[in-house]
């Protein structure tokens, strides 16, 4: 029998009786009870390149991060999951790694890391790193090893190079296409200048991919993972960490080239993703991730299509975490939503693992500005540039606190963004001669890729690039209204944006809505709006053009109000009083436990 299929009344759950709150509940998730700090953790993601640039030239850097610090503890995180930082010639932001056990220059030292997780460790604030597996720089040394080697050199077996097709081997090997566009396939020209063989990327042509069949790749990664654990971080955030091995033989595929089902091409039939001897890779990376202690974890970038798959990178002896991209992707669509949540609550308590949720992160346009729409945004999750239409920047925002506020009420760990806890928007009017990712240049401009969620961050409203820093022109374009939504701007003002994500993060801390449980609450369970209940704590989330009724309760916080207003013992919604459009609010339903 499915979950939904089962109906509790309030009085049925677990032995309690119910006050003011009537009508049928349908339950999903027990409150979790087993150890492990990331199990309810709030993580914040640092995106190095658009924090703060303490050095002047227009780029963040580790120092930068080390100086903010403790404006992101007053948020009362658990963590922050750094993105790359390692040293790149940079063609992917850093996603294009040529040696993974220093520091890039542009970013500083290993010194600056060391003082970094000196600061992090004082703050109460644990260190979590990006790591690359997938693919590594064409400049790493390895890879110029293999292109100055034979054919069928052990420096060669370190990434996957392959004959061409056709008479004279001038076709690529296979039909795969590249994440940024264009073949996953480059052909190199062999150290006697004779046209030779092919290498895989699947993303750009400057990221070759490892061979995960080699064991000598295997070798390196443990070596890696040693050596920042050896300096204290607390995990790693894994990238791409499906795409790793490729089906034997490299069979056709035409699918979609990110792996996600289309019509006649499930994506679990995709040949580079998925493949089953990835786990036994997680299976050993976790268990050198235990000799360091019990804490230490590892969350899978793993996009893996249907969502119940995603239940095999968190088996217990594998991933502590992966990421909720179907969450992601659900946007304000109620329907999409619920089933979302359901089934992957149900899907991960089978392993005992926790579910994650995320509405931004550096790849995809920021959800401030993707609300912003009365219906899809113009390029979803491909940037918006200034020849799009335009999104309705308040509407935008305030629809982004509503998500942000029923996402922080689910139990299980939550990601967030750096700027989300501002309202910020993507960049929507970055001149094509400044963007840099190479999707862009990759599709000739088709794609605008993700240069617009990832524009440096507002600081301080009154200073030279808004706090960013006080030197060169950031390597992005800020928007115009980043000054006003600078950072100190904010904290002076009680209904701001951050003042707003502070209270939701000091109540879901104390309320310990993390550990806590979810039933559905059907009656405000309709077309336009969605309810459930953690523990005593009423998450109600209004996405209809009309006010909602409340049921009565006393008033935590809501999403359009400053912080602190409801909050006051007393302030009880009773009959008649209503969620606006847009709106979420977290209600305190009076339950009173029977047991004992």
């Amino acid at each position: 029998m499915s979950v939904d299929s089962v109906l509790f009344s309030p009085a049925a759950l677990a032995g309690i009786s119910a006050g003011p709150l009537t009508g049928p509940l349908t339950r999903v998730h027990a409150a979790d009870q087993l150890p492990g700090w990331w199990r309810s953790a709030v993580i914040y993601q640092v995106y190095p390149r658009s924090f703060r640039d303490l050095d002047g030239d227009g780029i963040g850097d580790l120092a930068g991060i080390t100086a903010e610090l403790p404006r992101l503890a007053e948020l009362d995180i658990d963590a922050v999951w750094l993105s790359p930082f390692y040293r790149s010639p940079q063609r992917d932001a850093g996603y294009d790694v040529s040696d993974y056990c220093d520091v890039d220059p542009l970013f500083g030292t290993l010194d600056d890391f060391d003082a970094m997780m000196a600061e992090a460790t004082r703050l109460g604030l644990r260190m979590i790193v990006d790591l690359v597996p997938n693919h590594c720089s064409d400049q790493h040394p390895d890879f110029q090893a293999a292109l100055a080697a034979p054919v069928g050199s052990p420096e060669r077996d370190m990434f996957i190079f392959r004959d061409g097709r056709g008479t004279f081997g001038q076709e690529p090997p296979n039909n795969w296409q590249s994440h940024f566009g264009g073949p996953a396939w480059t052909r190199i020209t062999e150290p006697d200048g004779a046209p030779g063989q092919w290498y895989l990327h699947l993303f750009d042509s400057s990221q070759p991919d490892f061979n995960w069949d080699n064991r000598a790749v295997h070798e390196e990664f443990e070596r890696v993972l040693r050596f920042w654990l050896d300096r204290g971080v607390s995990g790693f955030r894994v990238d791409v960490a499906h795409a790793l091995v490729k089906a034997p033989g490299l069979p056709e595929w035409g699918g979609r080239a990110d792996g996600n089902s289309c019509d006649g091409f499930p994506g679990h039939d995709a040949p580079m993703f998925g493949q089953p001897a990835l786990h036994d890779i997680y299976r050993q990376w976790r268990r050198i991730l235990a000799e360091y202690g019990p804490d230490r974890i590892l969350c899978a970038e793993a996009n893996v299509d249907p969502l119940p798959r995603l239940a095999d990178w968190v088996r217990p002896d594998e991933m502590h975490q992966a990421f909720n991209f179907p969450y992601l992707h659900a946007g304000l669509d109620v329907h999409r939503m619920r089933h979302v949540i359901t089934e992957s609550l149900t899907a991960l308590d089978a392993v005992a693992a926790p579910s994650t949720w995320v509405l931004s992160n550096h790849d995809v346009v920021r959800h401030a500005t993707r609300f912003g729409y009365s219906g899809q945004a113009p390029r979803d999750g491909d940037g918006i540039g200034a020849s799009d239409p335009q999104p309705d920047e308040d509407l935008g925002r305030s629809r982004a606190a509503a998500a942000s506020m029923f996402m922080l009420g689910l139990p299980g760990g939550a990601y967030l963004y750096q700027g989300e806890e501002l309202g910020l928007p993507d960049g929507t009017d970055i001149p094509d001669a400044r963007r840099q990712d190479p999707t862009f240049a990759r599709t000739g401009g088709a794609r605008l890729g993700r240069d617009g969620c990832r524009v440096p961050l507002p600081w301080r409203g009154g200073e030279l690039h808004a706090g960013f820093g006080d030197g060169q022109d950031p390597w992005l374009p800020q928007p115009e209204n980043f000054a006003g939504l600078a950072r100190d701007v904010q904290a002076a003002s009680p209904s701001s944006h951050l003042n707003l994500y502070k209270r939701m993060l000091d109540l879901r801390r104390g309320l310990d809505l993390g550990r806590g449980s979810l039933s559905w609450y059907e009656d405000l369970c309709t077309d336009t709006s969605l309810a459930f209940l953690n523990g005593t704590t009423l998450v109600l989330l209004n996405t209809g053009y009309e006010p909602l009724e409340m049921p009565a309760g006393r008033v935590l916080l809501r999403s359009s109000t400053p912080p602190g207003a409801g909050y006051a013992a007393g302030d009880m919604s009773s009959a008649g009083d209503q969620l606006s459009s847009g709106e979420t609010v977290w209600l305190e339903i009076y339950i009173e436990d029977t047991e004992g």
